[in-house]
C-alpha cells in the first residue's frame, strides 16, 4: 500500500513537472512569435527602406515563381484561354460589318472591367484598402447627379460622356429629372463596382477553408485572431470583441440571410463574416451569392442614393449657403464653392471661351493631391506588406530548422 501511494505521488509530481514544463514551452512559443511580429511589423518603407525593397523584390519573384507551377499543372486551361483570345484579336482586326458591335462591346467590357477592378482593390486587402469608393465612385455619381440638375436631362452625348459630361442640345423643361433617372445612369458602373468588392471578399474565405480541410496553422494572422476569439468567446468583454462575436454568430445560425445581412450595409468586420464561412465550411456559392446580392445589389443602392441626394441641387445650394453664414470666415470658405459651382455649369454648357478664368480651382487642385497621396500610400502599403510576408517565411524557415536539429 506504502509503495503504491509512493508510486501515485511520484507519478503526479512527474506529470504536474510535464504541466509545468507544457505551459513554460507554450509561452515562451507565444512570447517569441509576438516579437517576431514586432520585428515584421517594422519592416516598412520609412524605417528601413533598402531590407523592405529587398524583401519586396524577392516575395514578388517568389510569388512569381508559384504562380507559375500553378499554370504549368494547368496547361488545357492555358491554353483554351489563348485559343480564345487568339480568336478574339483576330475578330477585333478582321474588317467587316461586325466592327460596330465589337467597338460597342470593347467600350462595354473596359468601363465595367475599370470598376470591377476598383471595386477589388477597394476590399481585397493588399496591405490595405483603397478607399475607391470615396475616390472614384462616389465622385462620380457625385459629377453626374450635379450635371443632371443643371442640364434636366441625363441623356448627355456619347462621346466624350463618360470621360466628359456635357450636357445636350435638346431643349428640357425645368423640373423634368427625377431621382430614379439618375439611379438608372450610374447603376451599371455602381454594380460593377459592387462586384468587384464582393470578389474582393474571397481571399478571407478560401484562406480559413483551405486551413480547415487541411489542418495547416494558417499564416494569416486575422485568422489566429478568429481562432482565439472562438477559445475566449465566454470571456469576451469590450465593444469590439463583442461585435465580431455578434457578427460570427450571425453568419454561422442564420447561413445565407445572415452573410446577405452583414454584406448590404457598410460593415468593417466583414472580413470576419468571410473567415467565419470559411472556417465552418460554408459552400461557395452560398457565401459569394449572398455577398454579391448585399454588396453589388442592396448596398450600392443604399450608397448611390446616399451620394445623388446629397449632391441634389436644392441640397448643395444649402449646404453653400451655410457656409456662407459661419462668422468671420464664412464668406471667404464660400467663394471657392462658388467658383467650382458656376466653373463646372460652364464645362456642362460648353461655354469655356467665356470670360470666366480657367485657372484650375483650389478644391480641384486638392482633392487630386488627396488621390495621388492615397494611391502613394495604397502602393506603399503592398510594398510593406510583401516585404513582411517574406520575413515570415524566413522566421518560419528559421522554426523549422530549430525543430529538426
Amino acid at each position: 500500500m506504502a509503495e503504491n501511494g509512493t508510486d501515485c505521488d511520484q507519478r503526479r509530481i512527474g506529470m504536474t513537472k510535464e504541466q509545468h514544463n507544457g505551459n513554460f514551452t507554450d509561452s515562451s512559443l507565444s512570447e517569441r512569435k509576438r516579437r517576431d511580429r514586432e520585428e515584421r511589423l517594422n519592416i516598412v518603407l520609412w524605417k528601413q527602406p533598402r531590407v523592405t525593397l529587398q524583401y519586396f523584390f524577392l516575395e514578388t519573384l517568389i510569388n512569381l515563381k508559384e504562380w507559375t507551377i500553378k499554370l504549368w499543372h494547368r496547361r488545357s486551361i492555358l491554353v483554351s484561354f489563348l485559343l480564345m483570345l487568339a480568336v478574339l484579336t483576330a475578330t477585333y482586326y478582321i474588317e467587316g460589318t461586325h466592327q460596330q458591335y465589337v467597338r460597342y462591346m470593347e467600350k462595354k467590357f473596359f468601363w465595367c472591367a475599370y470598376w470591377v477592378g476598383l471595386g477589388i482593390l477597394s476590399s481585397v486587402g493588399l496591405g490595405t484598402g483603397l478607399h475607391t469608393f470615396l475616390l472614384y465612385l462616389g465622385p462620380h455619381i457625385a459629377s453626374v447627379t450635379l450635371a443632371a440638375y443643371e442640364c434636366n436631362s441625363v441623356n448627355f452625348p456619347e462621346p466624350p460622356y463618360p470621360d466628359q459630361i456635357i450636357c445636350p442640345d435638346e431643349e428640357t423643361t425645368e423640373g423634368s429629372i427625377s431621382l430614379w433617372a439618375i439611379i438608372s445612369k450610374v447603376r451599371l458602373e455602381a454594380c460593377m463596382w459592387g462586384a468587384g468588392t464582393a470578389i474582393g471578399e474571397l481571399p478571407p474565405y478560401f484562406m480559413a477553408r483551405a486551413a480547415r480541410l487541411s489542418g495547416a496553422e494558417p499564416d494569416d494572422e486575422e485568422y489566429q485572431e478568429f481562432e482565439e476569439m472562438l477559445e475566449h468567446a465566454e470571456t469576451a468583454q469590450d465593444f469590439a470583441s463583442r461585435a465580431k462575436l455578434a457578427v460570427q454568430n450571425l453568419v454561422q445560425k442564420v447561413g445565407f440571410f445572415g452573410i446577405l445581412a452583414c454584406a448590404s450595409i457598410p460593415n468593417p468586420l466583414f472580413d470576419l463574416a468571410g473567415i467565419t464561412c470559411g472556417h465552418f465550411l460554408v459552400p461557395f456559392w452560398t457565401f459569394f451569392g449572398a455577398t454579391l446580392i448585399g454588396k453589388a445589389v442592396i448596398k450600392m443602392h443604399i450608397q448611390k442614393l446616399f451620394v445623388i441626394i446629397t449632391f441634389s441641387k436644392h441640397i448643395v445650394e444649402q449646404m453653400v449657403s451655410l457656409i456662407g453664414a459661419i462668422p468671420s470666415i464664412g464668406p471667404s470658405l464660400q467663394k471657392p464653392f462658388q467658383e467650382y459651382l458656376e466653373a463646372q455649369r460652364i464645362k456642362l454648357h460648353h461655354r469655356s471661351d467665356s470670360g470666366m478664368p480657367q485657372g484650375e480651382n483650389w478644391l480641384s487642385w486638392m482633392f487630386e493631391k488627396l488621390v495621388i497621396v492615397m494611391v502613394c500610400y495604397f502602393i506603399a502599403s503592398i510594398i510593406n506588406s510583401m516585404a513582411q510576408s517574406y520575413a515570415k517565411r524566413l522566421q518560419q524557415k528559421m522554426y523549422s530548422e530549430e525543430k529538426t536539429k
